[in-house]
């Protein structure tokens, strides 16, 4: 099985993607499993957060070379990347928060998938790139979730250059939140997972909702279309119970309504 996933309690399921043999590349099988995957725990009212890691030495090293080669003709290259494409997209549109957990490489489409998700931690020993330039294939696909954490001038140069960035730079330019020691990383991750999920569930999936579409908005129709949010929010019953409980001075009890 190419995917694992694991529940940690409180609401936290950690999806694992078990292909240490081939750096957990993303074969069309282990996309497949992982948008069946993601999309299982979307639908589960019990899962608040879930933590996407790699088995073995690494994260991930993006798509499997040797499949991709095996192709051969345009249709099933395109079927591949759109795959992969869904993947992304399942991650950014689903309702659950996202923690990349990150050690050794993140490679092409595994640099991706880290910026895909709505955070990421890494150990410090951690690395990222963007190679396909070095064999001849554009990081095409992978720059579309990159550049929009990574401001133009250094995306271009991981894009050009196809040179690995430390986990330091990594934070740097903001594909990571932050980085830790490699024995620091779950207890950190964990304890950021839990918090998170101490929240209104409802007023998470809103709110995720809602940032990623007003970015690709123009300022005034992100404050119209934010505003409308706001209020859809507001007609909830957590959002009363939230401030209720803050003006009493006590916790609140969400009833993810």
């Amino acid at each position: 099985m190419s995917v694992i996933i694991k529940n940690l309690g409180s609401g936290i399921k950690k999806i694992i993607i078990n292909d240490p043999k081939t750096y957990n590349s993303l074969s069309n099988l282990t996309l497949n499993l992982l948008i069946k995957t993601f999309k299982k725990l979307d639908r589960d009212n019990s899962t608040k957060v879930i933590i996407l890691e790699g088995s073995g030495k690494g994260f991930s090293a993006g798509h499997n070379l040797k499949e991709v080669k095996s192709l051969k003709i345009r249709s099933k290259y395109l079927k591949l990347f759109n795959l992969c494409s869904r993947l992304m997209l399942q991650i950014v549109e689903g309702r659950k928060p996202v923690i990349a957990k990150v050690h050794g490489a993140a490679y092409a489409a595994g640099c991706q998938l880290v910026a895909s998700c709505d955070l990421a931690y890494s150990s410090k020993d951690a690395t990222f790139a963007t190679p396909g330039v070095n064999i001849g294939l554009f990081c095409s696909t992978p720059m579309v979730a990159v550049s929009r954490k990574v401001n133009r001038k250094r995306m271009m140069k991981m894009l050009l250059t196809g040179e690995p960035i430390k986990a330091k730079v990594a934070k740097e330019i903001g594909l990571i939140n932050d980085f830790y020691p490699k024995k620091r990383l779950e207890k950190e991750v964990i304890k950021l997972a839990k918090n998170i999920a101490s929240k209104s569930n409802l007023t998470i999936k809103i709110g995720k909702q809602a940032f990623y579409k007003q970015l690709e908005m123009p300022l005034k129709k992100a404050y119209s279309y934010t505003s409308r949010m706001m209020t859809l929010n507001m007609m909830a019953k957590d959002a009363h119970e939230g401030i209720s409980a803050f003006i009493e001075k006590r916790k609140p009890k969400w009833k993810n309504k």
